[in-house]
């Protein structure tokens, strides 16, 4: 397979999942549903880091569309092109990282709710327990179902982001493998009129 159709397929895969980060953490500042509780600055603290948003979305779609305009520069661009398709891969990459960590973060210190009559984070020092033990989970009395929705959009995001940074890892071979051996050569080129 050629280096710019194999640029072109990571590229096209990294634009959903790009926009599935992004579309998490938006979700994210709604708990329930409702405003109110980013009116009220009643957020888990991971979800204003914005990991999905910043890095599983921003910075990854930025290298998908570097990655995607490698491949349109002829059938494998060219070796420059091939070299910055590695740095922009490792900017996809750095910000699936960040996307990962945070929403690893977001899970370990479970979400921020009205716990036996205050806001807090009580979960935060549990070393991630809480997440088996779902008759903690019914003390969270506000925003109604907050431990569930957490958990669903955090283990999206860290799937999602591991697929990037697989997908940019791949990608960032892939530039070598162009930048040391070179463009493809398409076979009508070689064919003498």
């Amino acid at each position: 397979m050629c280096t710019g159709k194999c640029s072109r397929c990571i590229a096209v895969t990294l634009y959903p999942l790009a926009l599935i980060c992004i579309i998490c953490n938006i979700v994210l500042f709604f708990p329930g549903g409702d405003v109110k509780y980013a009116k009220d600055g009643h957020l888990t603290e991971e979800v204003t880091y914005m990991g999905g948003l910043v890095g599983g979305g921003v910075m990854v779609l930025t290298a998908a569309i570097y990655i995607n305009m490698t491949e349109a520069q002829g059938c494998c661009g060219n070796r420059f092109g091939m070299f910055l398709s590695i740095a922009f891969a490792a900017v996809g990459v750095a910000g699936a990282l960040y996307s990962f960590i945070v929403a690893v973060l977001g899970l370990n210190n479970g979400p921020f709710c009205e716990y036996d009559g205050m806001w807090t984070t009580p979960f935060k020092n549990s070393n991630s327990t809480y997440l088996a033990n779902q008759e903690l989970w019914a003390k969270c009395t506000e925003p109604k179902n907050v431990v569930r929705f957490n958990m669903g959009l955090f283990l999206t995001l860290m799937a999602t982001s591991c697929l990037q940074m697989l997908l940019c890892a791949i990608q960032m071979i892939n530039g070598l493998f162009g930048c040391l051996f070179g463009v493809c050569i398409n076979k009508e080129n070689l064919q003498q009129p």
